[in-house]
């Protein structure tokens, strides 16, 4: 079987994180965002991963590699010499996505964080007989997307509202498709959008099918949404895979601590934070709602909350670290500053207290 991630493009809303690496190999919960996907489709049976991608495509190949050889599944890059939205990429990798075999191909985009049901999804698209099947997640506030009619007995898509004004159902597109080869047909290699373009034609036909994705699913392309797709993964866990999250006298709630971090005496660390690979936590510290990637120092007495520290920085003594608070790679923050909401370009020293959100260059 094979799959593609729709990688895209510069992923400026997730900045300044995405000024060091291509947005799928930023940090989430403790492995580069795009892992998450490529784990879950290489348990689904899938054996070549095609990634569509218009940045930095050396990038990201050297640093799958070591990850292709360690699951056993292929990884090739499609690359877009102008943006393709979401439907070009597959026209641009017909070749090896149609390979004869009849088989459907899964298609995701690579900001989704979901449980991700893959098996169960192919069940369900053999089962309908149709041409193409979407995930669809269903929302509290369907006004803000692109809404998915369909009948709930069988999951057949009748038609797609673009922000309704009125209720019209409350399923949207959770960025997740199975797809067979004959849909390539319907793509004409140029920038075209899949879910503007493609699905409404298919569903026109009566051959496009939704299924409703069980457990959480978030869009995590932006810091706000990204915090928050860390406590439903996180929650996730608890449920599926208990043994992975922390425990201890320091621990509330759930929180996953790689195994070379360090952590001092009387620290009080949760909920819903990841702590990564070979940070030291010193003595006294809170943190809560937040992730600290790879190589972070946080020194006694500091605190941060509902925040993303960025590779190797640190934060100084009795420092207060809040309110969505972004720091690019290797920022340091002196003792007993304050930063509230600040989001800051990497290789910056800070050492006067941030007291509104705002960038610093």
């Amino acid at each position: 079987m094979k799959a593609l991630i729709l990688v895209g493009g510069f992923g400026t809303r997730l900045r300044p994180l995405t000024l060091s690496v291509p947005k799928p190999l930023v940090d989430f919960a403790n492995k580069p965002m795009i892992l998450h996907q490529i784990e879950a489709l290489k348990a689904a049976g899938v054996t070549e991963v095609v990634l569509a991608i218009n940045y930095q495509p050396e990038v990201m190949l050297s640093f799958l590699k070591d990850f292709e050889t360690r699951l056993g599944i292929k990884i090739v890059c499609s690359q877009e010499r102008e943006p393709m939205g979401t439907a070009g990429p597959l026209a641009l990798a017909r070749e090896i996505l149609d390979d004869g075999s009849g088989e459907p191909f899964f298609v995701l985009n690579s900001d989704v964080i979901s449980e991700y049901p893959l098996t169960e999804m192919i069940e369900f698209h053999k089962t309908h007989g149709g041409e193409a099947s979407i995930m669809v997640t269903k929302v509290d506030e369907p006004s803000k997307y692109g809404v998915v009619v369909m009948d709930d007995e069988t999951g057949q898509v009748q038609r797609f509202v673009e922000k309704p004004q009125i209720f019209v159902g409350n399923k949207i597109n959770a960025g997740i498709y199975l797809l067979s080869p004959s849909t390539l047909e319907k793509i004409e290699l140029r920038p075209t959008s899949i879910e503007k373009e493609v699905f409404p034609k298919i569903a026109a036909e009566k051959k496009l099918y939704a299924m409703v994705l069980p457990g959480f699913w978030m869009d995590i392309g932006q810091p706000r949404d990204y915090i928050t797709g860390l406590r439903l993964y996180l929650d996730s866990l608890r449920r599926r895979n208990p043994g992975m999250l922390a425990t201890g006298l320091h621990v509330v709630g759930n929180v996953v601590v790689d195994e070379t971090a360090q952590i001092g005496e009387g620290c009080l660390i949760g909920p819903d934070v990841a702590i990564g690979q070979g940070c030291i936590i010193e003595s006294g510290v809170r943190l809560s709602r937040c992730t600290v990637m790879r190589g972070v120092r946080i020194k006694k007495h500091a605190c941060v909350s509902g925040s993303i520290i960025g590779w190797h920085s640190t934060i100084g003594q009795w420092a207060r670290v809040e309110n969505m608070t972004v720091l690019g790679e290797d920022v340091h923050v002196s003792d007993e500053i304050y930063s509230n909401g600040g989001v800051v370009l990497p290789h910056k020293e800070i050492k006067s207290s941030i007291l509104k959100p705002e960038i610093v260059m």
